[in-house]
């Protein structure tokens, strides 16, 4: 970035000048960055300031002259809450449910199309419990039915494989601090022909799509995150599962009821969901200021609510208040996770909880 961030270096990328046309050259090399990670074309990707404006483009985008949408009640708040502005606007919402793993329906999913066109909105992987879709399953389904489908592949492009082409995928969310770039800049990726309205008007920069003047230094280090994530992507989800399984094994050992909500296989690597029984988890994170963990999606813990994911996946309300998100990635280290886990298991016992 930090050539970028040289104001004698940088240009408006719109603009028709040399300083411009160096700016607009690094964009289109990131541009092409983002592509290659998810094997689609660069002319297909649109910058954006995140992935939580990415779903909005996608769901707003489509939805309204589509009008019906169909999600999982597991998505994130940035698809949920659009999707609801959606209905109140008269489009049709639907939504397929999932099973104790979180994992969608799928002849729901083969049912609900069968009544209609639809946008159809599911998630890669979810950002709670770790759950990974079948979206090859998925997308062929809404191939078959003339259905779009779109993807928040937020959580899941650091650590998975992910082919829009092979999935049948025609709208896909990514978001530049998930994958270790920075935080205020992420694409969606548009197929060759998707018919999309945009959100805001003005400017006619990319395609009319998304107008207004990009920031280079955090596109061209979108695109080199990008990169370092195809390099990485699999050296990352092996060690990442090997400590969350380290982590784990440690609070099992020392907590009797402890509850493991996220798929022990076939989830994210780097996420441990775990419910302690008798515990306000919210309350015991006060005691833990030292770990960066959750009780939830970081976009609605501060409304509250105990986690509709987790609600959806079966939990009662009060097991639901009662769980802890740890998310594990490339920096972190054994020693952290063994610190983390002792750390707990005191703060439990601190609070007269068998630990």
């Amino acid at each position: 970035m930090l050539p970028w961030l040289d104001a004698a270096r940088a240009g408006n990328p719109h603009s028709e000048h040399a300083a411009g046309w160096r700016a607009a050259e690094a964009i289109e090399a990131a541009r092409g960055d983002v592509a290659a990670l998810i094997g689609a074309r660069a002319s297909e990707v649109v910058f954006t300031s995140g992935a939580t404006e990415a779903n909005n483009l996608a769901l707003l985008g489509a939805g309204r002259w589509i009008g019906r949408v169909v999600v999982s009640p597991i998505e994130h708040p940035s698809v949920l809450e659009p999707a609801a502005a959606l209905k109140d606007q008269g489009v049709a919402l639907e939504t397929v449910p999932v099973d104790q793993a979180g994992r969608v329906d799928l002849a729901a999913l083969e049912g609900l199309l069968a009544q209609g066109p639809a946008l159809v909105s599911i998630m890669a992987a979810n950002n709670e419990i770790g759950t990974l879709q079948p979206l090859a399953e998925i997308g062929a389904l809404c191939r078959a039915q003339g259905a779009l489908f779109h993807s928040d592949a937020v959580q899941a492009l650091t650590t998975q494989a992910l082919d829009v082409e092979a999935a049948c995928i025609d709208l896909l969310s990514l978001s530049g601090h998930k994958l270790y770039g920075p935080a205020g800049v992420g694409a969606l990726y548009v197929r060759g022909g998707t018919a999309l309205l945009p959100l805001v008007h003005g400017g006619g920069q990319q395609g009319n799509l998304r107008p207004g003047t990009l920031p280079v230094a955090l596109c061209v280090a979108l695109g080199a995150a990008c990169r370092l994530a195809r390099a990485r992507r699999a050296e990352d989800a092996a060690r990442a599962a090997a400590l969350r399984e380290r982590l784990f094994a440690a609070l099992r050992d020392a907590v009797p009821g402890i509850r493991r909500n996220d798929p022990e296989a076939g989830g994210l690597p780097g996420c441990l969901n775990v419910t302690l029984a008798g515990v306000d988890a919210a309350d015991l994170l006060l005691d833990l200021s030292d770990l960066a963990i959750s009780t939830g999606s970081a976009c609605s813990s501060l409304s509250g609510a105990p986690s509709h994911v987790l609600r959806a996946i079966g939990l009662s309300a009060e097991a639901a208040h009662a769980s802890l998100r740890f998310g594990l990635g490339r920096g972190t280290t054994e020693k952290e996770i063994d610190k983390a886990a002792a750390l707990l298991i005191a703060a439990l016992q601190d609070r007269g909880r068998p630990g």
